[in-house]
């Protein structure tokens, strides 16, 4: 069963293992199929974030191309916007159940544009949120992943493979420190000692109201 504690070490394990499993990271569930209970609904959450970050890098590969067509490179921007747009989403609501289940955030107020954390007298504020610092650790395993991979090639010299070992395992020393920063963090928000806020992103240029090129595209239009 999940548990808050050494949670560090779960969302590792987590993304190591769909990343491994036949077709990386499984198709995030419909919002109907969510579980009720919050446990089950955070984990659904980190796994959909960790399944946009990897459609996400995917799609970055792609987009690098230079042997096809300006339209399929544009499908590809197109697509990581929309699988950017998504990664965010999803750490957004792990924040959400996050500050939820750590007694922060009331869960009528979690999905308001700005729930209001409940601040314990001396604590301070953690300018990284929880959901953010696991966001990051998803793509170091997408990094983890592919760096190992490059250890194991046969089409390149020893000292392609050499190179690859030495930056996998400074990889894996930097993903370690953000599973530290994170069970830190819990811990400290647990003890009343820190507490973090879900922050909006705004992401204005996703958005035909905000963005001031689509504005003038639609009164042109008109």
């Amino acid at each position: 069963m999940h548990t808050l504690s050494n949670l560090g070490e779960q969302i590792s394990r987590l993304h190591d293992t769909t990343l491994e499993a036949a077709g990386g990271p499984p198709v995030a569930e419909p919002v109907e199929a969510q579980p009720s209970n919050r446990a089950s609904l955070l984990w659904l959450w980190i796994g959909t974030n960790h399944f946009f970050n990897s459609k996400l890098w995917a799609e970055e590969d792609l987009a690098r191309r230079t042997q096809v067509s300006d339209t399929e490179i544009t499908q590809n921007k197109r697509a990581i916007d929309r699988f950017n747009q998504a990664r965010n989403d999803a750490t957004e609501r792990v924040d959400e159940i996050l500050l939820t289940e750590l007694g922060l955030v009331d869960a009528q107020a979690a999905r308001s544009d700005a729930p209001a954390s409940k601040v314990p007298a001396g604590a301070r504020l953690n300018s990284e949120t929880a959901g953010s610092i696991i966001d990051r650790m998803s793509i170091m395993a997408l990094k983890i992943h592919a760096m190992r991979a490059q250890t194991m090639r046969t089409d390149v010299d020893e000292s392609h493979r050499a190179s690859s070992q030495i930056k996998l395992e400074r990889l894996l020393t930097q993903r370690q420190d953000l599973a530290d920063c994170l069970d830190t963090l819990i811990a400290d928000t647990q003890a009343g000692r820190a507490y973090f806020k879900v922050y909006r992103q705004f992401k204005m240029y996703n958005d035909p109201r905000f963005n001031p090129v689509l504005v003038a595209e639609q009164s042109a239009n008109r």
